[in-house]
């Protein structure tokens, strides 16, 4: 099963990831990653709202082709990837992306590949607003360490 989806509105994880547990009959193994906007952050400055916008002819396709590097590198039985658009508020869901394998560390390898792959070489720009404004979000280092140990 492959569920592959960009959202404009709020979504609940769990009334995603039941169903797509249950469209795997036989798995071994569900690993699950929810994003959530930060809640008022100190160390971020107090995040009011944060801001995901896409480049639309590339977002979902470029989703898709991520999935299926995501097939191709792994043994999966599905993959669920779920992303938002727009204005979200601290505490609301951003990203859920859950994989369906026989083996435990090919759904678990599966998520961290995806994540890692969605938050520093995707097709979003982020910004948080506030207390002093917007203010754009550029991948951290980390974040781009995280996506190197993926490359073959």
């Amino acid at each position: 099963m492959r569920d592959i989806r960009l959202l404009t509105q709020m979504f609940i994880p769990g009334t995603l990831i039941g169903p797509f547990t249950q469209a795997n009959p036989g798995l071994g193994g569900v690993c699950t990653f929810v994003g959530e906007v930060r809640h008022d952050a100190k160390e971020h400055g107090g995040v009011e709202a944060l801001e995901l916008s896409h480049y639309e002819p590339l977002t979902l396709p470029g989703m898709h082709e991520l999935a299926d590097r995501a097939f191709d590198r792994f043994t999966l039985m599905g993959l669920l990837m779920v992303h938002r658009i727009g204005v979200l508020r601290p505490g609301e869901p951003i990203v859920c992306v859950s994989a369906a394998a026989l083996h435990r560390r090919d759904a678990i390898d599966a998520v961290d590949f995806c994540m890692d792959h969605l938050k520093s070489a995707a097709w979003f720009w982020k910004r948080e607003k506030r207390a002093d404004g917007w203010h754009w979000i550029e991948p951290r280092a980390d974040d781009t360490r995280d996506l190197a140990r993926w490359q073959s």
